[in-house]
């Protein structure tokens, strides 16, 4: 009889272990790996939304200027461009030496003037980037928190970005989840950056977040609220 008992528990162990489930120490552990866009939550974001209409009424003035500006150089650097086509045209396939040092001159000064204008407009619409780089800045700073709750919250092990991945399934994008968690901790940004300020700069005064537009400027006044917590 006690060996009947014996070969019944003997057989129920072997029976147990050919099946897999009398070892736990052995089980597969499963990694929950999930793919975000950073960028794509960040402009998606409440507070960039907000800060990109509140731009269009606070730096209406500087943006109506650069668009017409844009548009005039646009023309003249057409014009000389078409003029220079023209001149090749006409000089044939082989000008003269005197020919080519003056279409050679001509194109100098078109790409002068091309770099001219380019830095034309940069300087008319640096006070709109510096108000852009400012809202980006201060959602940035709450860009790692956000991350680090999405993957706490759903237990990601990994998160890659969308382009290091080479195929997923649309499950595994988890965007919108950054999105919500950004809208929590960063409800709405200042849009007019303290005077001096500048991207990645430290111990500044920043707006209180959701703070009326100021009235355009070229140099906003100083804010008076700390920096809250540091894209």
């Amino acid at each position: 009889m006690r060996n009947s008992v014996l070969s019944a528990v003997a057989l129920a162990t072997v029976s147990a272990a050919a099946l897999g489930v009398a070892a736990p120490a052995a089980a597969q552990v499963k990694q929950a790996i999930a793919v975000i866009n950073v960028e794509q939550a960040v402009g998606q974001s409440a507070a960039a939304q907000t800060a990109t209409q509140q731009m269009q009424v606070t730096y209406k003035a500087q943006i109506d200027q650069l668009n017409a500006r844009q548009t005039a150089l646009q023309t003249e650097i057409k014009q000389k461009q078409d003029a220079l086509q023209a001149a090749a045209a006409a000089a044939g396939q082989n000008p003269p030496a005197a020919k080519q040092q003056e279409l050679q001159a001509q194109y100098a000064a078109l790409q002068r003037r091309a770099q001219e204008a380019q830095a034309e407009l940069q300087k008319i619409g640096e006070p709109v980037q510096l108000a852009r780089e400012y809202v980006l800045e201060q959602i940035g700073a709450k860009l790692s928190e956000a991350m680090r709750n999405v993957m706490t919250k759903n237990k990601i092990d990994l998160l890659l970005k969308d382009g290091a991945a080479e195929a997923f399934a649309p499950g595994a994008d988890v965007t919108n989840l950054l999105v919500q968690e950004l809208n929590g901790l960063v409800p709405s940004v200042g849009i007019v950056p303290p005077q001096g300020w500048r991207p990645g700069g430290q111990g500044q005064q920043a707006p209180a977040a959701g703070a009326a537009p100021a009235p355009a400027a070229t140099t906003p006044a100083p804010a008076t609220r700390p920096r809250t917590e540091g894209r």
